[in-house]
C-alpha cells in the first residue's frame, strides 16, 4: 500500500469529524422542509462553502486534472473570459433571487406553478434520467482513484474467497454517503460539506506550496516548452491544434454560464436553503471568493504532474508511473489516474494521507448532494404530483429515504456496467444538456418573461434533451465523432431557446401574475424580509446595492468589482496585445509564475475569513432550527 499508518489515521480522523458533523444535525431535522431545505435557514458563508464543496466531488477532482494536463496554463487565460460575466450573474443574484422569492423546494415545483402540473411530471423525469445518467460513472472514478493512490490490491481474501476490491470500494464509499444523507438529510448534507470544504481548501493551498518546492519554476517552463507546435502550454495564443479544451470550449462555457444558473440539479436542496432571497445572492456573490483555493490546486497540480512525466529530472518517477498505468486497458482510465499517480509517487508521509482525505471528503460530499437531490427530485416531482392522497409526515420521509436508496443502488451498478469512452468533462457536458439544455430557457424565461407559456416549455424541453441523447448515441456508436460534448451542449442551448420564444410568442394568450409567483406585492410574506429592503430592484438597478445591503455587504460588493475588474481588464490588454504581437514564452512563464503566488496568497485570505464567516454562520443556522415552528404543510405540493 501507498499509505502509511499515518496516513490512514489522517484519513479516519478526518472522517471521524465529519461524522460528528452529521450526530450534532440530527437532532434538528423535524419535517419535510427541513430533510429538503435545511428549514430554509442557511446563511452566506454556509451557502457558499458547502455549495462549493458539493460541487467539487472526487470526479470533479479527477476532471480537471485530466483536463489541465491536457491543457496547461493556457486554458487558464481563456477562463478570464468568463470573470466579467461571472461577477454580474453572482452579484445580480440572476436567477438565483427570484427562485428563491418563489419559495419552491424544487425547480419542478416552480414549473408547476409556473406552467402546468403535467409539465412538471415531465421536467422532473426528465431531470431525474439526466441526473442519474450523469451521476453514474461517479462511484467508478471514485473507486478507480482510491484504489490505485491508495496501492489497494485487486482482491481480498475472505473465507477463503477472493473478493474483488473495486465493487467493495465502491459499495463502501455509497454505504457512507447514505448514512449522512439519511441522518439528517439537507441539513446534515450542509454542515458535513461545510466541514469538508474548510478542509479542503488548507489541505489544497498545502499541497501547491509543497510541490512548488520540490519542482522548480525552470523545470516546468522546460517541461512546458517542449510541447508541440500549436499545443501550446504557457501561450494561449498557439493553441490552434487543442482539439477540446481551447477557447471555443471556453466561449461555449460563458453561455452556459449566462443561460444554466439552476439548471443542473445535482445541488438543487441548496437553491432553496438560503433564509431569504438576499442571502442566496450574497452567497452566490461570495462564490466569486470561495473557489480561490480550489482554481489554484486544480491548475497547478496537474502542471507540476506534466512537468515531472516529461523533464529528465523525475525520469525515475515518470518511469515508475508509467509501469502502473501500463496494467490499465483503457486510454480513457489511464487519462483520470496519470496526475493521481504522480501524486501517489512523489508525495511524503502525512500529506499523501491529507489528500486522500481531502478525496474521500469530496467524494462523500458530492454523492450525500447528489443522493439527497435525485431522490428527492423523483419523489417530489414525479411520484407526489401523481398521488390523489396526501401524504402525512413521516411516510413522506420514509418514502424519500427509499427513493435515495435506490438512486444509490442504479449508480452502483451502472458504474459497474458503463464504459465511457471520452474525457470526463465532455461525458458531463452531453449528460447534463439531457435536460440542462432546454431548462434553462424555461427557467429564466419563466422567472423573467410573464408572456412565457406551458406549450413554449414543453417544445424547449423536448428540442434541448433530443439534441443531447443524439450526442450520446453518436459518442456511442463512433468515439471519434467530431462534435464534442461542449458542442452539443450549445447545439440544445441554442435550439431550444429559439423554440421557446417562437412557441411561446404563437400561443399566449394572457400576462402571467409574477407578483403572486414571487411574493410580491399583496403576496409579500413578512418572513422572507427582515432586513428594511425596498422592492427588489430591476435592470440595470441589481447591480448595485439597495436598502437591505450592511456595511459589510457593500464591502464584498465593492471588492468583488475591483477584483474582477483589474482582472478583465489584464485579459483585454492581454488578449489585445496577444493579437497584434508575438509574446516569447519566457514572458507568458513570468507571467504565470506572478499570477500563482497571487493566487496563493488569496487563497490563505479566503481560508481564515470563509472558516470564521462560516462558523457564526453554522451557529446561527441551528439556532434558527431550534427555535423556529414547523408547518406540516410545506412540502413541496402545490395545493
Amino acid at each position: 500500500m501507498n499509505l502509511t499508518l499515518l496516513d490512514w489515521a489522517i484519513v479516519a480522523a478526518v472522517l471521524a469529524i465529519m461524522t460528528s458533523g452529521v450526530l450534532m444535525s440530527r437532532g434538528y431535522m423535524r419535517g419535510v422542509a427541513d430533510f429538503l431545505a435545511a428549514g430554509r435557514s442557511a446563511g452566506r458563508y454556509v451557502i457558499a462553502v458547502s455549495q462549493g464543496i458539493a460541487g467539487l466531488g472526487a470526479i470533479t477532482i479527477v476532471a480537471n486534472l485530466e483536463m489541465n494536463y491536457v491543457a496547461g496554463f493556457s486554458m487558464s487565460w481563456w477562463g478570464m473570459t468568463m470573470s466579467v460575466i461571472v461577477m454580474i450573474i453572482a452579484v445580480s443574484g440572476w436567477v438565483i433571487y427570484r427562485f428563491r422569492e418563489t419559495r419552491c423546494l424544487t425547480m419542478a415545483e416552480f414549473f408547476e406553478r409556473r406552467y402546468s402540473r403535467g409539465f412538471r411530471i415531465f421536467a422532473g423525469m426528465l431531470a431525474w434520467v439526466s441526473g442519474i445518467i450523469n451521476f453514474g460513472i461517479f462511484p467508478a472514478v471514485g473507486a478507480r482513484f482510491f484504489i490505485n493512490f491508495c496501492g489497494l490490491p485487486d482482491a481480498f481474501g475472505v473465507f477463503g474467497l477472493a473478493l474483488p476490491t473495486y465493487p467493495l470500494v465502491m459499495a463502501a464509499l455509497l454505504g457512507m454517503s447514505l448514512f449522512f444523507v439519511f441522518s439528517g438529510g439537507q441539513i446534515a448534507v450542509i454542515v458535513t460539506d461545510f466541514l469538508q470544504g474548510a478542509f479542503v481548501n488548507i489541505v489544497f493551498v498545502w499541497l501547491v506550496i509543497w510541490l512548488l518546492a520540490q519542482v522548480g519554476w525552470d523545470q516546468i517552463f522546460t517541461a512546458l516548452a517542449a510541447a508541440p507546435v500549436d499545443q501550446s502550454l504557457v501561450n494561449p495564443f498557439e493553441t490552434s491544434h487543442v482539439a477540446d479544451f481551447n477557447f471555443w470550449f471556453f466561449l461555449i462555457g460563458v453561455a452556459i454560464v449566462i443561460y444554466g444558473p439552476l439548471s443542473w440539479q445535482g445541488t438543487q436542496g441548496y437553491n432553496a436553503s438560503a433564509r431569504d432571497a438576499h442571502e442566496a445572492k450574497m452567497g452566490s456573490a461570495l462564490g466569486m471568493w470561495r473557489g480561490f483555493p480550489q482554481n489554484l490546486a486544480l491548475m497547478l497540480v496537474p502542471i507540476v504532474a506534466y512537468t515531472v512525466m516529461h523533464h529528465v529530472d523525475f525520469l525515475g518517477v515518470s518511469e515508475a508511473v508509467d509501469a502502473q498505468l501500463a496494467g490499465v486497458d483503457r486510454e480513457a482510465v489511464r487519462n483520470q489516474l496519470r496526475v493521481p499517480m504522480v501524486l501517489a509517487t512523489m508525495l511524503p508521509r502525512g500529506l499523501i494521507g491529507a489528500f486522500a482525505a481531502v478525496m474521500l471528503a469530496a467524494f462523500i460530499s458530492t454523492h450525500d448532494t447528489y443522493l439527497h437531490s435525485w431522490g428527492a427530485i423523483f419523489i417530489q416531482d414525479v411520484v407526489l404530483p401523481l398521488r390523489r392522497k396526501p401524504l402525512s409526515p413521516q411516510q413522506h420521509l420514509r418514502l424519500l429515504r427509499w427513493s435515495i436508496t435506490g438512486v444509490a443502488a442504479f449508480i452502483f451498478v451502472f458504474s459497474l456496467l458503463f464504459t465511457t469512452n471520452q474525457y470526463i468533462m465532455m461525458f458531463f457536458a452531453i449528460t447534463a444538456a439531457i435536460f440542462t439544455g432546454g431548462s434553462g430557457a424555461v427557467i429564466i424565461g419563466g422567472l423573467y418573461w410573464k408572456r412565457a407559456t406551458a406549450p413554449g416549455a414543453w417544445a424547449a424541453l423536448l428540442t434541448g434533451s433530443g439534441v443531447a441523447v443524439t450526442g450520446i448515441v453518436l459518442h456511442q456508436m463512433n468515439p471519434d465523432f467530431p462534435i464534442n460534448g461542449q458542442v452539443f451542449t450549445a447545439i440544445s442551448m441554442g435550439g431550444a431557446f429559439l423554440v421557446f420564444v417562437v412557441v411561446s410568442l404563437l400561443t399566449g394568450r394572457e400576462a402571467f401574475d409574477m407578483d403572486r409567483l414571487l411574493h410580491r406585492g399583496r403576496w409579500r410574506i413578512e418572513a422572507d424580509h427582515l432586513r428594511d429592503a425596498a422592492v427588489p430592484a430591476r435592470g440595470w438597478r441589481v447591480l448595485g446595492m439597495g436598502k437591505e445591503f450592511s456595511r459589510g455587504d457593500r464591502a464584498i460588493y465593492i471588492s468583488t468589482y475591483v477584483m474582477t475588474g483589474v482582472w478583465f481588464t489584464v485579459f483585454v490588454a492581454g488578449t489585445t496585445y496577444g493579437l497584434t504581437h508575438t509574446v516569447q514564452d519566457a514572458t507568458w512563464v513570468r507571467f504565470w509564475k506572478f499570477y500563482v503566488v497571487y493566487q496563493i496568497a488569496m487563497s490563505a485570505v479566503v481560508i481564515v475569513w470563509f472558516t470564521i464567516g462560516g462558523v457564526f454562520d453554522l451557529r446561527r443556522m441551528m439556532g434558527r432550527l431550534g427555535r423556529m415552528d414547523r408547518d406540516v404543510g410545506d412540502d413541496g405540493v402545490v395545493r
